[in-house]
């Protein structure tokens, strides 16, 4: 591997950047297993929609113990997905209750599952709120001093908005008392299919967030210096690619039948285009290909709740195999030599 024969400094660490895709998100956690049997420390993780969930749980452990690949993958494959898809009493009616979801312009399913588990994983790792992932370091501005920041879109104000970062600026919080799970959940809010978060801000004003893939589902320069100077580490993305066109998913949404549009439904084309559109012509950039693995999610559909065992670890592997084919080639002396020393030249 072309690291192994660098000796620069920092070369074991690395920050994250996971992208969105619902179930898919079995893929980052493989990816996030190779590295750390790379021997890889994870320093902060940047996640969006499924990343600000793996995410959350790469930080909280990395703050303590940091988990192994093979605690990762039980943990991936012990996920109750299906208990994801919690729908409320009209919404359990098919046809009605998506209609009802979207008329009301909240959701098909309430979230409030996912919210309540994210929550207790952390607690078994200790983490709370943000403060439980406040990292001592001179070289971070004062409001990035976080493990973790989740990506989402405030619809309101119409901005891309990240938490912790954004707290105390948008919302006149202070950052290190607000929970890590409610920020994840803001950060899972896919339209129309999960209920949104509202949080008021700074002037008390109700603001609605939802998925932050509506405006960037992988944002790689997350933790990119602002002051232009050279990084002290990698900072690695994954993203879960489905090559379109992906499965259709109206098989996992009752009543979706009556939406389709040229052999795939219309609420499918959306959230494709949502999570992945912005971000297909940005991964073809050399800056941001070269430090991206990409896992093939094709397979798996984003609201695949109903996945079985074997293709989650189908899955899993997938996002294995992938970074591992990706260190083996990744060179971070060469990396800075292209694209931050000589642009710092420039």
């Amino acid at each position: 591997m072309a690291e192994k024969r660098s000796s620069d400094r920092g070369s074991r660490r690395a920050d994250l950047v996971l992208s969105g895709g619902g179930v898919k998100g079995i893929g980052l956690v493989g990816a996030v297993g190779a590295l750390v049997d790379a021997g890889y420390e994870i320093q902060r993780v940047s996640g969006t929609s499924a990343g600000s969930l793996v995410g959350a749980v790469v930080a909280a452990a990395s703050q303590r113990n940091p988990l192994t690949s093979e605690q990762l993958r039980d943990l991936a494959l012990s996920v109750p997905y299906r208990k994801f898809a919690d729908s409320g009493p009209i919404e359990r009616i098919p046809l009605l209750g998506t209609a009802w979801g979207l008329l009301r312009e909240t959701g098909v399913y309430r979230g409030d599952f996912a919210h309540d588990w994210i929550r207790g994983e952390l607690k078994n790792l200790g983490v709370s709120t943000f403060g439980d992932l406040a990292v001592d370091s001179d070289h971070l501005l004062p409001e990035r001093r976080y493990r973790l920041v989740v990506t989402v879109a405030d619809l309101t104000s119409g901005q891309l908005v990240r938490l912790p970062w954004d707290y105390r600026r948008l919302y006149g919080r202070d950052p290190d008392e607000q929970s890590v799970a409610d920020a994840v959940r803001a950060s899972m809010a896919i339209p129309f299919l999960f209920r949104p978060v509202t949080l008021k801000n700074a002037a008390g004003h109700p603001c609605t967030l939802v998925d932050g893939g509506v405006l960037s589902n992988f944002p790689i320069d997350s933790f990119d210096r602002p002051d232009g100077k050279e990084p002290r580490w990698p900072t690695f993305g994954v993203t879960v690619v489905p090559y379109l066109p992906a499965p259709g998913i109206e098989h996992l949404i009752p009543g979706l039948g009556p939406l389709k549009l040229r052999g795939t439904t219309l609420l499918e084309s959306l959230i494709t285009t949502m999570l992945v559109g912005h971000d297909q012509a940005h991964l073809d950039q050399p800056w941001v290909k070269v430090r991206a693995i990409q896992v093939d999610s094709t397979d798996v559909g984003v609201l695949d709740f109903g996945i079985g065992r074997q293709d989650a670890e189908a899955l899993y592997q997938r996002g294995y195999s992938a970074a591992t084919t990706f260190l083996s080639s990744w060179d971070w002396p060469a990396y800075l030599d292209r694209f931050r020393r000589a642009h710092r030249a420039g």
